[in-house]
């Protein structure tokens, strides 16, 4: 079984509005990372714009919404978690970018599975909102992010929110492919949203070793000391390759086997298991039916630290060397 890609819904990442602008922007090798938005920050975090906390790549225009467009109260957008807003809007562009009339999903078997993990807005709006706000439940749950746009298309099929930290969007793209793989699902959103509004959430992080100093990832770099906190929305739709290509659709990407584990028990709660991510990446392959000498590229995690750049590494040279004629290429996004 194989499950292909077939439209694209963006902003995708800082300075990149179109996979294509993303391509562009990887190629040129430009920084997208930058200083807070000011209109985000507290009058504390003003006067240093600098501080590494402060730092990260963000999306522009996060406020700007059109509630009238997807029927929805002016009153309820103001409660509204940003990631809510920036999904429906994601979903119709790829709806768009399908060619897939809206009307026509209503009372399907489409799912929607949604990687999402930041509660920096709902910590936010619960610390200053009034406490009988009728919005402020729906408006931060991020089981409601999946549910509006189920709710905004009439979709019958699974609808969920998910939250296993880096790793989100790519569990959420497994489940969506498992859930078309067993007949559960005829057509599937899938998305990755992640959005920046409390410093200090950044600061925690630093203060726990996760972030660089200096507002840099240096993967694969002995200088690796941290990553840097980013915004980022995407969403593709995935529907069976012998359905996509009867429909005519525009075919971006194959899926042909996907995995999950977890580490278990490791040297601490965060730190990464050799064996385990090893043992995950054998079990993609076994499942997509493809040897793992015949991979000639691979897109790492690449945590940018000490300790996780090398356990990643080493895991994927130990599983892809195997009968691998040439050298591997390995890469990150920063």
């Amino acid at each position: 079984p194989i499950c292909p890609s077939s439209a694209w819904g963006c902003p995708f990442c800082p300075q990149a509005e179109s996979p294509a602008q993303f391509w562009r922007l990887l190629v040129e090798g430009r920084d997208a990372v930058g200083p807070m938005p000011r209109a985000r920050l507290q009058p504390q975090d003003r006067s240093r714009p600098e501080d590494p906390s402060l730092l990260g790549g963000f999306l522009a225009q996060i406020d700007q919404f059109d509630p009238q467009f997807f029927n929805i109260a002016p009153r309820e957008v103001l409660s509204m978690d940003p990631q809510h807003r920036l999904l429906l809007e994601l979903a119709w562009e790829a709806l768009e970018d399908a060619g897939v009339p809206p009307p026509g999903l209503a009372g399907s078997q489409t799912g929607v599975f949604v990687g999402i993990s930041s509660r920096d807005y709902p910590q936010h709006v619960w610390t200053h909102a009034p406490t009988d706000d009728p919005y402020l439940t729906t408006g931060t749950g991020h089981s409601i992010a999946a549910s509006r746009i189920a709710y905004l298309l009439d979709l019958r099929g699974p609808c969920l929110a998910v939250d296993t930290a880096c790793s989100s969007s790519l569990v959420a793209t497994h489940l969506a492919c498992q859930s078309l793989w067993q007949g559960e699902s005829d057509l599937a959103f899938v998305a990755g949203v992640n959005l920046i509004f409390m410093p200090r959430v950044t600061a925690n992080m630093a203060g726990a070793g996760f972030i660089a100093p200096d507002g840099r990832c240096k993967t694969f770099d002995a200088r690796a000391d941290g990553y840097v906190r980013s915004e980022g929305a995407g969403m593709v739709i995935l529907k069976p390759l012998s359905q996509a290509l009867a429909d005519g659709n525009s075919i971006y990407a194959v899926i042909r086997g996907s995995a999950i584990n977890q580490d278990g028990r490791s040297n601490g709660l965060t730190a990464p298991n050799p064996q385990a991510q090893e043992a995950v990446i054998r079990a993609a392959y076994q499942h997509a039916g493809i040897s793992p000498g015949q991979v000639q590229y691979v897109e790492a995690h690449g945590t940018g630290t000490k300790l996780g750049d090398p356990i990643e590494l080493k895991a994927l040279g130990k599983v892809l060397s195997e009968g691998a004629p040439q050298g591997l290429w390995a890469r990150w996004v920063p």
